[in-house]
């Protein structure tokens, strides 16, 4: 963090710090590992003291799974204005269980100068504590906040409305859901590993999933679970239920597992160090043979990752992707911030450029229509600048031909047009891949659904136990198949692109 600090100090910004909030300050029994440490209060802080001593301008309470009871937000803010009195604090939290509105308002009267709050209409369960009802609460109080309520109603019904036009994202979740306390799940995380359960293909496994998130926590260390920490608690949780495994599972056989590589970069340190260190021997077992790349030779980084490893060549980097990107029709013109998002997430960006480059620009589109697509029969206008506006009318479907494809009619301006389709969910577009054969150990197949990104070996090399196979990735999570056992491949089955279901042979 101080390196944060001291970058935004020195462009003359203003210098927020946040502690992230975990455990329960109230109840000093709270621990997931009480044999490591706990997050108690003198944790907390000796944590802000430090941040203080680097010369921050305030201080934020990021309590990012809604973890932070009423009576834990008391002592907490309380022993941090006794010791700060002149810092301005700020408090973030979730309202997952169902006690935020509680949470702040007992934090504002500990002594908090201001606490985060959303739109109604976007408030409660995962989101932040209703805003309409802390302006009510503190009405007629030293803590009134000066909002007319009246207006925030007003102003809360076009949000009403906007998110009538984000329906098809909807996570389902219909209310509170006070085991966030038992697995700690972040309120910015829930709804995503939701989504991504399903399309990995642990529907109706929710419940195991989220209990699989306390036993990933457990195994990782008890850390404090907050991007990306809390990405690699996920995709454990995830990785543990869809192969079926038990804590003591991963533990006995983590050197021939093929962990998340979010799993295995955490254990090298990418991430820094836990305040509590990290387990053994899990961490040793993860580990056993993988050398960081990019690095001469390290297993593990000792301190701040970044500073074992070279520097970023920035302009290098704008260089390679504009010979890449920049002279294909669609994609645009490269900007500085294309380069950041490509620095800190390479594939991500390829697929977003990717998306650009086969579909251009849909910025044009509206939103309903780019989210739900079009309906037969209907017509919408797509303007690209003032006085140029096509108007498109969906014509007709048919049914998927034997390769999986569908014509689409439409009108472009009056003008009929058809385009082939491949149809993704057709019965026609799929076809039966073979499956990894249980109990054959050179038998290798897909841990969890997905694409596979890259194949790193060929029918004939001759491999070690914990070498690299297949490159996967799902729903942004990637894994690396390992080789269970040496031995010489026999062949390979797969290629990059290729859509797998768990257990289809590699």
């Amino acid at each position: 963090m101080r390196l944060g600090i001291d970058a935004v100090g020195r462009g003359g910004g203003i210098v927020e710090a946040a502690v992230c909030y975990t455990g329960d300050v109230s109840d000093p029994k709270k621990g997931m590992l009480p044999k490591k440490g706990m997050y108690d209060l003198e944790y907390y802080l000796q944590f802000a003291q430090q941040l203080v001593d680097l010369g921050i301008h305030a201080l934020a309470i990021k309590d990012m799974a809604g973890l932070l009871k009423p009576e834990a937000a008391r002592i907490l803010v309380g022993a941090l204005r006794e010791a700060h009195p002149d810092l301005p604090i700020h408090v973030h939290t979730h309202d997952t269980a169902g006690t935020g509105v509680a949470s702040m308002l007992e934090a504002a009267r500990a002594g908090a100068d201001a606490v985060d709050a959303a739109m109604d209409a976007m408030s409660g369960t995962t989101s932040q504590p209703s805003l309409g009802a802390i302006v009510a609460s503190t009405q007629g109080t030293d803590l009134a906040t000066g909002l007319d309520l009246g207006e925030v109603s007003a102003v809360n019904e076009y949000w009403e409305e906007c998110r009538g036009l984000y329906a098809p994202f909807e996570s389902g979740q219909k209310s509170g859901s006070a085991d966030v306390y038992i697995h700690e799940m972040p309120g910015g995380q829930y709804t995503n590993l939701l989504f991504q359960s399903t399309q990995l293909g642990l529907t109706g496994q929710w419940s195991q999933v989220k209990k699989a998130y306390a036993a990933a926590n457990r195994l990782l260390g008890d850390i404090i679970k907050v991007t990306p920490s809390s990405k690699v608690t996920g995709d454990l949780a995830q990785f543990i239920v869809a192969n079926d495994l038990s804590e003591q599972d991963v533990i006995e056989k983590a050197e021939t597992l093929s962990f998340p590589k979010s799993v295995i970069e955490y254990f090298q340190g990418y991430l820094g160090i836990p305040p509590f260190g990290f387990p053994e021997p899990l961490r040793s077992r993860v580990l056993k043979g993988k050398i960081i790349e990019g690095t001469d030779g390290l297993t593990t980084f000792e301190g701040r990752p970044g500073a074992d490893l070279p520097p970023m060549d920035l302009e290098g980097a704008r260089q390679m992707l504009q010979e890449k990107w920049g002279s294909l029709k669609g994609t645009g013109e490269l900007r500085d911030v294309d380069t950041m998002s490509h620095a800190m997430y390479p594939s991500v960006f390829d697929e977003f450029m990717e998306h650009k480059l086969k579909f251009g620009r849909l910025n044009y589109v509206d939103t309903r229509t780019f989210l739900t697509g079009m309906q037969v029969g209907q017509e919408v206008n797509v303007t690209l600048e003032p006085g140029k506006q096509l108007v498109v009318k969906l014509i007709g479907v048919s049914s998927p031909d034997k390769d999986g494809f569908v014509s689409v009619q439409f009108e472009l301006n009056g003008t009929p047009r058809m385009v082939q389709v491949k149809d993704k969910t057709s019965v026609q577009a799929s076809t039966e891949k073979p499956k990894a054969l249980n109990g054959v150990e050179g038998s290798v197949g897909a841990p969890m659904p997905g694409v596979v990104l890259e194949t790193k070996v060929d029918k004939g090399d001759r491999v070690e136990m914990g070498d690299p196979l297949v490159s996967l990735s799902a729903m942004k999570m990637e894994t690396m198949v390992s080789a269970p056992i040496a031995g010489t491949i026999e062949r390979v089955v797969v290629t990059a692109g290729d859509q797998l279901e768990a257990g289809d042979l590699l």
